[in-house]
């Protein structure tokens, strides 16, 4: 017997990275949102490493913060270390990544929810959906509580009938031996679900007071720590160090030796693990022929003494665990404060989805982060930003937000997942993209910042900001277009000393700068601006004038692919009425239901012909419709 528990407009079900993006974003639209989670001591709680950013990840921070979502604010008020990567590398590649202090980033996450207004937090256990006329109107926890909504987001993490494996020991559990979400899981399968099994781990935490650090090589952060969000102006400048040490062959023999126990050998483990990612049995036994495997010691916080072991994820028994670390530099007297495990759980099949994360089958009804087949902290966040926005404008009848691939890593990612499907917790890669040069870490404003204004999103004070930060970067290039430097002496020798060619004539500045051994400061020099200028707006100037004719180029391949996009394709259309089509493009098209062309020629197994005889039915106008 179930009792009315209340309404709400938007229902998240889950607190981790995806559920608190979609019930921020969902309360700043004016969706009345209820947020539900199994514990809320562990809102936003970091099961695997304690980090956020990296290749492609830091960019999806950064474009979730230019959207008005809070990840970027909160890591960047919680971390102990900050760096660059990729610094001597193109502005694609270029990536942030901070170590969290992982205590403090669920205490200020919590605390942006608890103040967040139009949000409701609740502690409880989702155990069913209510569908109603083959729509999704709300949820039952399992204290028998009903609360009813116009749109639901599912957000569960790794908790769908999750399972943890240590060697031979298997037990039911959520990460760190939370509750798993087990009848939540099989009424998904009631409802026509397709799931699958997935996996991931983690490596051992140790006792920081036990390693030695003097054996180990220091990694510091940058000595001025950039930021995520555009909002932050103050840095952390007390960093703490992470370090690095390695494997070696007596750490590979005791792997080899006990292969046998480690769940992944013995048959114990049945779900698909992350191929970018792999354990350290799957890297020995892979890459047999190198002697040795990076290892990095990451502080878990300024308040405790756990190290999370970076590069040694493992399900091999406690103690195999002890004897294998005892071998590694620095680790010889190390005491484990917490062991490494493997954990399976339940994802749904992503191609379940359209592209706004709602469920094709089940209006009302959307998912968001692990459950969708990903791996990561970051890729959950985008999708939880993407679900709230469009559940509460489901809910709401206001407008839906899809991105496309060319204008943010979010939307290669979704796109991927609702369009080609995973067959393994899939990770967000630069090389996914096909126009990175235009996703970049330094331009996510440029590309989003409107559209979290437009959506409700972003202030009017940051929206302001933002604006004069654009026209500071376009006066900025027509001055260093109009400037004209004569090659006098003390030019020559700065363009010499550099590595550069004398000037045989005069130049104009933007000119000089499409060097590639020219930066902005070293020309400003002799072309000082009017006014102090933001690093931002530098960096922007020197990125947009410097590389000006890669991105015409990637701009240009972006209009082609556009006209395929605009090539809407009618939801009534009925596949098995084109003649020509391949069979399994046919019941590719018919599985994926994709809203455009540009979509179908993404498919897998949807082949050139496939598309031009779709392009040809369609212009046609002669549309079969389904009965």
């Amino acid at each position: 017997m179930t009792y009315d528990a209340g309404n709400y407009d938007v229902i998240v079900i889950g607190a981790g990275h995806a559920g608190c993006e979609a019930a921020i974003a969902s309360a700043k639209r004016g969706a009345k949102t209820l947020m539900l989670t199994l514990n809320l001591d562990m809102v936003a709680f970091m099961p695997c490493n304690p980090s956020v950013g990296g290749p492609a990840k830091g960019v999806v921070v950064r474009e979730i913060d230019a959207l008005g979502g809070v990840m970027g604010k909160v890591i960047d008020k919680t971390y102990i270390q900050m760096r660059m990567l990729n610094t001597g590398k193109g502005p694609a590649v270029r990536a942030l990544r901070a170590q969290a202090d992982k205590p403090l980033y669920i205490q200020e996450m919590k605390n942006i929810l608890e103040n967040q207004e139009n949000l409701t937090l609740r502690q409880g256990m989702v155990e069913k959906l209510i569908v109603e006329d083959g729509e999704c109107k709300g949820v039952i926890t399992e204290t028998k509580a009903a609360y009813r909504a116009k749109s639901v987001i599912i957000t569960t993490g790794t908790f769908m009938r999750g399972r943890v494996i240590i060697g031979d020991l298997s037990y039911e559990s959520g990460p760190n031996n939370q509750r798993a979400s087990v009848k939540l899981s099989e009424h998904l399968e009631e409802l026509g679900f397709d799931l699958v099994r997935f996996k991931t781990g983690t490596p051992p935490r140790v006792n920081s007071h036990t390693v030695d650090y003097s054996k180990t090589e220091i990694q510091p952060g940058d000595e001025r720590p950039s930021h995520f969000s555009y909002e932050t102006k103050e840095a952390i400048l007390d960093q703490i160090p992470c370090w690095l040490t390695y494997t070696n062959e007596f750490t590979h023999k005791i792997i080899d030796d006990n292969l046998g126990l480690s769940a992944m050998y013995s048959g114990m483990i049945k779900g698909t693990g992350p191929r970018y990612c792999p354990s350290i049995e799957d890297k020995v036994v892979r890459f047999h022929d190198k002697p040795r495997h990076q290892i990095f010691l990451e502080p878990e916080g300024r308040d405790t003494e756990e190290v999370y072991v970076q590069g040694l994820s493992t399900s091999l028994p406690e103690f195999v665990q002890r004897d294998m670390l005892r071998t590694i530099p620095g680790l010889e007297e190390a005491e484990i404060m917490r062991a490494g495990y493997a954990i399976e759980y339940d994802s749904v099949v992503p191609t379940q989805l359209w592209p706004t994360l709602e469920v094709k089958n089940i209006p009302g009804l959307f998912t968001a982060g692990q459950i969708n087949g990903t791996s990561g902290y970051e890729e959950a966040a985008g999708q939880g930003l993407i679900a709230g926005v469009n559940a509460a404008a489901s809910a709401l009848d206001i407008e839906k937000l899809i991105l496309d691939r060319s204008q943010a890593y979010i939307g290669v990612l979704i796109d991927d997942l609702v369009t080609k499907g995973t067959n393994e917790p899939y990770r967000l890669l630069t090389s996914r993209a096909e126009y990175r040069l235009l996703l970049r870490h330094d331009n996510a404003d440029i590309r989003l910042t409107d559209t979290g204004y437009k959506l409700g999103l972003i202030s009017e004070e940051r929206y302001q900001s933002y604006t004069e930060k654009n026209q500071q970067v376009e006066k900025e290039k027509k001055r260093l277009e109009k400037v004209v430097l004569k090659p006098a002496d003390e030019l020559q020798e700065m363009i010499t000393n550099n590595g550069g060619t004398p000037l045989k004539d005069a130049v104009k500045a933007a000119d000089l700068l499409k060097r590639p051994e020219m930066t902005y400061e070293l020309v400003a020099q002799f072309t000082p601006a009017e006014a102090t200028l933001d690093p931002e707006v530098k960096e922007q100037v020197e990125i947009q004038i410097k590389y000006q004719g890669y991105i015409d180029k990637s701009n240009q391949q972006v209009d082609k692919m556009k006209k395929m996009e605009d090539k809407k394709i009618p939801d009534n259309i009925d596949y098995d009425a084109i003649g020509g089509l391949a069979t399994e493009a046919r019941q590719k098209l018919k599985e994926v239901r994709p809203l455009s062309v540009g979509q179908a020629s993404r498919i897998s197994g949807v082949n050139p012909a496939d598309v031009s005889i779709l392009l040809v039915y369609i212009e046609q106008g002669k549309i079969a419709k389904v009965e």
